[in-house]
């Protein structure tokens, strides 16, 4: 098991769960607590999002948390994308060199209202260029992750990964 411990050693550690609880603790979205629920907050707010269940007594039960975990750290745990609204991003793309695919990529961000603030490609070698385009998410309309599996689904697109966020 790899632990965070004061916000940036990693330390590997073999303990009880008590002992664990009492020495380490690990920050995330701003509060300290036991990491193991982190992953079933998140998937029970996945889980509402998409409407396959209703309620969030139904939801916590079918990740295994408790109502009182999932509410203590809802407004504190989010998956990369949501917590990407109002941020600029940098985008790396790798693309195959003909006429008009950096445009589909373009019109795919400014068709997520997207605003984009810089593009850079490099010159063409092998057939591949890579484009890197950063972009403020705070007007989308949509979830970054549905725009890069958008972006993924443009003919010659070879390869993307966001590199940063600010």
């Amino acid at each position: 098991m790899i632990l965070l411990h004061n916000r940036n050693t990693l330390v590997h550690r073999t303990r009880t769960r008590r002992e664990y609880e009492k020495s380490i603790k690990i920050l995330f979205g701003g509060c300290f607590s036991f990491a193991g629920g982190f992953l079933k907050v998140v998937e029970a707010k996945k889980i509402l999002s998409s409407g396959a269940i209703k309620n969030v007594n139904e939801a916590v039960r079918k990740v295994g948390i408790s109502r009182s975990a999932y509410y203590k750290y809802k407004d504190y745990i989010f998956p990369f994308y949501e917590t990407s609204q109002g941020k600029v991003i940098t985008l790396f793309f790798t693309v195959e060199d003909y006429a008009g695919i950096l445009s589909s990529i373009i019109n795919r961000i400014a068709d997520s209202k997207a605003n984009i603030i810089t593009i850079n490609q490099n010159i063409p070698i092998n057939g591949l260029a890579d484009v890197t385009i950063t972009i403020e998410t705070g007007q989308m309309i949509r979830e970054i992750k549905d725009l890069l599996d958008d972006i993924s689904s443009i003919e010659g697109v070879k390869r993307q990964e966001i590199l940063a966020r600010e």
